[in-house]
């Protein structure tokens, strides 16, 4: 097993977070762009959100799949054939001129990620002790917050000052530089067992983790927090767009530097899980998401920035925790089971992204304030059912072990 502060453990966590960074510099390029898409295809901000949601969607219908191979051919297989699909589907996407035949492709860009993202906690908890495992999962993190960044950054400026075409060739060429280093660096698995048992086995374990309350509201949770945060964003986007702001699309995408408080705090959460219970961090980070949200009433740039810190936090924090919970307590399928939990992740995400774009259309930030409000309840509920659940586990294994 890889030890923690290890030189394996050092050389496969750069490995991972450099994959995890293209991953999601391609997922999110084209958030920062979606007011001026709007504009350039002549759609409203709802219809201009496929775009984004057509990657998080099919992502999330690929996610079990990728998983279930895996468990046949390897994780590190599964996530060296995703990163080699991301520069080809993106080189193909920078010549398309047709918004239809774009949702299209940015779908088959979810097809693509969804490979790595599906395994690279399961080859972590394979690969990793569990000491080692907590905080890879929290740099890991960091890494997916880090390329969201610098994907949405680099989005929203090139794209405004050249155009969206040489935006994403720019990407795909960086994707497939990569690649080549991912694919050089990630150590071969030592401890990982293939499963040969066919998918109707895979599909027991689905409905396992499914029957399992402490596995299941995790996921729920993970689900309803994304729906927010990366929703959140988007609606600030927007937001700064129009008036009264009316900054210019380059500015407006600055705003996801914000993300950074999020990679700080996704560093902290594994030192947070092994000193406190996971599930009160997990309401912690809602509570401070909230209260960014809320924030976000005063009308001015400096509290919108304020507001977004506090969000990023608070998200970031509750996702690392949420997702390393579903890893380290599924008994079976690992892969299976963290890719279940990216799959409510994902959906969140998409689903989130109709509901606050819609809130915003007709209502504006004190709309979007008040069915995030009704979002973020449902989460500190179902924090409180998995507090419960994480007890009554406890009180089972003590009782056996008795």
């Amino acid at each position: 097993m890889i030890e923690l502060h290890s030189s394996h453990y050092k050389k496969a966590c750069f490995a991972l977070a450099l994959g995890s960074f293209i991953v999601f510099c391609n997922l999110y390029l084209f958030q920062p762009m979606l007011p001026l898409m709007a504009q350039e295809f002549g759609v409203s901000a709802t219809a201009i959100n496929w775009v984004l949601a057509a990657t998080t969607l099919m992502l999330a219908m690929c996610l079990i799949p990728w998983a279930i191979a895996s468990e046949i051919v390897g994780r590190r297989v599964i996530m060296l054939v995703s990163l080699s699909l991301l520069p080809v589907v993106g080189s193909i996407m920078a010549f398309s001129n047709s918004l239809i035949t774009l949702t299209i492709l940015r779908a088959v860009m979810g097809i693509s990620v969804a490979g790595f993202i599906a395994v690279a906690v399961a080859y972590m908890a394979e690969e990793f002790t569990p000491k080692a495992l907590m905080v890879a999962v929290g740099s890991y993190i960091s890494a997916n917050s880090l390329g969201g960044i610098v994907g949405r950054l680099y989005g929203g400026i090139v794209s405004e000052h050249y155009s969206w075409h040489l935006a994403v060739l720019g990407l795909a060429v960086f994707s497939l530089v990569g690649a080549i280093i991912v694919i050089k660096l990630l150590p071969k698995q030592q401890h990982f067992k293939p499963n040969r048992q066919g998918f109707r086995v895979h599909g027991k374990h689905l409905l396992q983790h499914i029957k399992q309350p402490i596995l299941w509201i995790a996921m729920l949770i993970g689900g309803i927090n994304f729906a927010l945060f990366v929703n959140l964003y988007s609606v600030s986007g927007f937001r700064l767009v129009a008036a009264p702001f009316n900054l210019p699309l380059s500015w407006a995408a600055l705003i996801f530097l914000c993300y950074l408080s999020g990679t700080f705090t996704a560093r902290l959460s594994g030192k947070w899980a092994n000193r406190f219970s996971p599930v009160s961090g997990m309401l912690l980070g809602g509570v401070i998401s909230l209260l960014g949200m809320w924030l976000g009433l005063i009308e001015s740039r400096a509290m919108i920035l304020i507001s977004l810190l506090l969000i990023s936090s608070g998200a970031f924090f509750t996702h690392s925790l949420a997702y390393a919970w579903v890893s380290k307590h599924a008994q079976v399928a690992k892969a299976t089971a963290t890719a279940m939990y990216l799959v409510h992740y994902y959906v969140g995400g998409s689903v989130g992204g109709f509901i606050l774009i819609y809130c915003w259309q007709h209502g504006r930030w004190g709309s979007v304030v008040a069915g995030g409000t009704v979002l973020y309840s449902a989460m500190f509920i179902l924090c409180g059912l998995l507090a419960r659940e994480a007890e009554k586990s406890k009180a089972e294994m003590i009782e056996q072990l008795g």
